[in-house]
C-alpha cells in the first residue's frame, strides 16, 4: 500500500509538470502536523474559485458534492512533535524517566501525545474550493469535502515506535479561513483504521477540531482565540470504546500575524486498544494521560 501511494504521488507530479494551471501545491507547517501536497484537478478543469461568498454558502457547495469527487489531493505528511518523543524515549530513557511526575503525568509524553503515527502518505478525492475572503482580495479560503486514504508504517505507543502497516479511511470535511482580522480552521470526520498489527486493535472514529484566533479585539474571551480538537474511537468488532481525547486550546495573538498557542486536555486508553505483547510492554500506561501542547501559530 505505501509503494502503491508513493507511484501516485510520482505521477501527481508528473501531472504538475503538464498541466500546471490545473495543480495547485499545498504546504502546511507545524510543529505538531507539516505537510506538503498537491492539489489536481479530475475534472480537466483549475479548481473553482467561487470568490466572495458566505461560510454558509461554502458548507452547502462542499457537502452537495461530496460525492461527486473532482480533484485529487497526495499528500506527503509528518509528525515532528510526536516522533520527537519516540527519539528522546529511545535514546535518552534515563532522561525520560526523570520526567515522569507521576503515573499519568510524563512531560515528554505530554508535550508530544495526540498523534498514532510519526508520517503518512495520503490519498484525498472529492471537492476543493478557493475562493477570496469577504474582508479583502489578498486574503484566501479554501474547503474541503470527500474521502481520505492514508497509509503508514509505523505506530506510537507510550512514545515507543512499533512497526505496524496501516491504513485509513474517512470521510471529510475540512475548511481554513485566512481574514486579516482572523484565522478559522475546521474539521469534522468520521472512519475506521486498520492495523496490520495483530496487538492494535481496529477501530472506527469520529473527529471534531476547530480553531479560532482573532488578531482584533476579541469579544468573547471563551469562542475567540480559542479551539477544540476532540475524539472518540471505538472497537470496529464490538463498537466498545478503547479511546477517548480532548484537546482545549487558549490563543495569545502576536504581531505579523502570529499567535502563541497553548493547549491542553487528556487521552483515555482502554485496556482492549492493545493485546498481547504490546499489551505487556513496560511503559504501557492504559488509563488517563494528560496532554499540555504548545505551539506557536504563523
Amino acid at each position: 500500500m505505501i509503494r502503491a501511494a508513493a507511484a501516485l504521488l510520482l505521477c501527481a507530479g508528473a501531472a504538475a509538470a503538464e498541466e500546471e494551471s490545473k495543480v495547485t501545491p499545498e504546504v502546511q507547517f507545524d510543529p505538531y502536523y507539516t505537510s506538503a501536497g498537491l492539489s489536481i484537478s479530475l475534472t480537466g478543469k483549475p479548481i473553482p474559485n467561487l470568490g466572495k461568498t458566505s461560510e454558509q454558502e461554502i458548507y452547502t457547495r462542499l457537502v452537495t458534492q461530496f460525492y461527486r469527487p473532482r480533484v485529487m489531493v497526495a499528500e506527503a505528511s509528518v509528525n515532528p512533535m510526536p516522533y520527537l518523543g519516540t527519539v528522546v524515549r529511545r535514546n535518552w530513557p534515563a532522561f525520560y524517566r526523570d520526567t515522569e511526575l507521576s503515573e499519568s503525568f510524563n512531560m515528554v509524553k505530554a508535550v508530544t501525545a495526540g498523534f498514532e503515527e510519526p508520517w503518512a502518505l495520503s490519498l484525498f478525492f472529492g471537492n476543493v474550493l478557493n475562493f477570496e475572503s469577504a474582508k479583502g482580495t489578498f486574503s484566501k479560503r479554501t474547503g474541503y469535502s470527500g474521502i481520505l486514504f492514508d497509509f503508514g508504517d509505523y505506530h506510537i505507543k507510550d512514545n515507543i515506535l512499533v512497526q505496524d502497516r496501516w491504513v485509513q479511511a474517512e470521510g471529510k470535511l475540512k475548511g481554513d479561513q485566512f481574514l486579516d482580522d482572523r484565522t478559522l480552521k475546521w474539521s469534522f470526520r468520521g472512519g475506521f483504521k486498520l492495523h496490520d498489527h495483530p496487538g492494535v486493535t481496529n477501530s472506527v472514529f469520529l473527529g471534531f477540531r476547530r480553531s479560532r484566533t482573532d488578531f482584533a479585539e476579541a469579544k468573547s474571551f471563551w469562542l475567540h482565540n480559542s479551539g477544540f480538537d476532540a475524539r472518540v474511537d471505538f472497537d470496529s468488532r464490538t463498537l466498545s470504546p478503547i479511546s477517548h481525547s480532548l484537546v482545549l486550546e487558549k490563543k495569545f495573538p502576536l504581531k505579523n500575524k502570529r499567535a502563541l498557542c497553548l493547549g491542553a486536555g487528556f487521552v483515555w486508553t482502554s485496556g482492549k486498544k492493545y493485546t498481547g505483547r504490546l499489551a505487556d510492554r513496560t511503559g504501557d500506561s492504559s488509563g488517563f494521560s494528560f496532554i499540555v501542547r504548545p505551539n506557536l501559530e504563523f
